[in-house]
């Protein structure tokens, strides 16, 4: 277990007070989206959406660095407009404190090893992904890689 979470440290970080000022740590940022967009998912499943924003940061077309990729979209008075980012929790006007403990703890070792590299290839370049349940207009435009538990992955080419 990292050491975010280790010895009592979780309130530093997360639950209970979390300083969303911490978006500005890859780590967080990559912990952040994988609990809000895939705690309830496989562990296979959060390793993809973290891919994803790993993928992101190696594509020319989006920002070079996690945070940049997690927090991309319209920003308006330095807050996230409504409903206009790329990853939908970042800017869904709800709080993005993490509530449970033990997910967000497994949400930072999903994170860690993403940014170590333990996904790569996982997802044959997957840059977009969505829920099942949703059709967004963009999927259309984009190859579809793989369906992992309630997720759709797509590469634009």
């Amino acid at each position: 277990m990292t050491a975010l979470v280790k010895s009592g440290n979780v309130n530093k970080f997360g639950m209970m007070g979390i300083d969303m000022d911490l978006f500005v740590t890859p780590i967080m940022c990559l912990a952040l989206t994988v609990y809000h967009e895939a705690r309830n998912q496989s562990t296979v499943g959060q390793l993809a959406v973290a891919q994803v924003v790993m993928n992101r940061m190696m594509d020319d077309r989006f920002p070079d660095d996690v945070c940049g990729v997690v927090t991309q979209g319209i920003h308006w008075q330095s807050k996230p407009a409504r409903n206009r980012c790329q990853f939908s929790f970042y800017c869904d006007g709800l709080s993005d404190e993490p509530r449970n403990a033990e997910a967000f703890a497994t949400s930072i070792e999903i994170a860690e090893a993403a940014l170590d590299g333990y996904a790569v290839g996982l997802l044959e370049g997957a840059t977009h992904y969505h829920a099942d349940y949703v059709w967004p207009s963009w999927a259309e435009h984009h190859t579809r890689v793989v369906m992992i538990d309630e997720h759709i992955f797509y590469r634009w080419d």
